[in-house]
């Protein structure tokens, strides 16, 4: 694991000297200009991508709000339904004793 992580710290110093060693090279005003247009399109690339995932996120975010929102009417549909079943569960237990209370007078 600490070798892991000592290789990757060489390849990431090593990649940051070939960067810089990429820009110390740029000695022409063509060369800075082909750096620059460059730097430029991966600009551009990176600003379509975020607004990409920025509008993903946002239809995501609407599609959580609308799940949560059926999921609250389920939940609501469902305790009308245990309330009503409770309501009958009563009136069949009422009844049930009245029926007891009848014959056990007879």
């Amino acid at each position: 694991s600490a070798q892991i992580a000592d290789l990757q710290q060489k390849l990431l110093d090593a990649d940051n000297d070939r960067a810089k060693q990429r820009w110390d090279s740029i000695a022409t005003i063509l060369e800075a200009k082909c750096a620059l247009k460059y730097l430029l399109g991966e600009l551009v690339t990176s600003k379509v991508q975020e607004s990409k995932l920025q509008s993903n996120l946002e239809q995501s975010q609407a599609s959580c709000t609308d799940v949560q929102k059926m999921l609250m009417e389920e939940r609501n549909h469902i305790a009308e339904l245990e309330a009503e079943f409770q309501n009958q569960i009563l009136v069949q237990e009422q009844q049930h004793q009245e029926k007891v209370n009848l014959s056990s007078w007879k």
